[in-house]
């Protein structure tokens, strides 16, 4: 634990002190937008996901960062770093569930499959899948579906808050030195009212 706990505060001080505008771009911006912001905020997010059952997944936390890393924490008591060959190949697999219709994330809680959200969709959920996964764009960003999910993806109402107000707090600051409108959660006063998330 002590050394999730040392990636924590390294990534908090790197992420809030580096992050910058548009990386995570409000409901009214375009994916060329989302994409091009994030490349050139360079912003990360620093996400752990815990398994809450086999092959049961939840956004533990969730806060900006310098650089993109999940953390998994397994039901077997372990915890490792996935890779960026293992979230691109999670989100690669997600997008094809999705234009199939079979993805939990475009469906409402009545359509859904029993057994909650697999890691892939979990991935997706959190601010380092709007990062590694912004080319999915519109098929996620205006799905109301989507927004009911993701929220529901936090293993407590408690950490989605603390997410939504960290990433709004990183992208008004940035949105103060850019002059564009920003935040994972839509920033300003929308997030708390419309839920907005992924720009959607």
């Amino acid at each position: 634990m002590s050394k999730i706990q040392k990636i924590l505060k390294i990534g908090m001080i790197s992420g809030l002190s580096a992050v910058a505008a548009g990386a995570l771009v409000g409901c009214n911006d375009s994916t060329q937008s989302l994409n091009e912001n994030t490349q050139n905020a360079q912003q990360g997010a620093f996400v752990i996901i815990e398994e809450t059952a086999p092959n049961q997944y939840k956004i533990k936390e969730q806060f900006p960062s310098a650089e993109t890393r999940v953390v998994l924490q397994q039901l077997d008591g372990t915890e490792r770093v996935l890779t960026k060959e293992e979230m691109d190949a999670l989100i690669k697999e997600e997008a094809a569930k999705i234009d199939e219709g079979t993805s939990n994330l475009t469906k409402d809680n009545a359509q859904m499959s029993s057994g909650g959200l697999s890691l892939g969709e979990t991935l997706l959920a959190s601010a380092a899948g709007a990062i590694l996964g912004s080319w999915i764009g519109s098929k996620l960003f205006n799905n109301q579906n989507f927004a009911n999910q993701q929220r529901g993806a936090f293993s407590n109402q408690s950490a989605y808050q603390r997410s939504m107000n960290s990433f709004n707090k990183a992208g008004t600051a940035g949105a103060s030195k850019a002059g564009t409108k920003s935040g994972f959660f839509g920033g300003g006063s929308k997030a708390t009212t419309n839920n907005s998330n992924f720009g959607s």
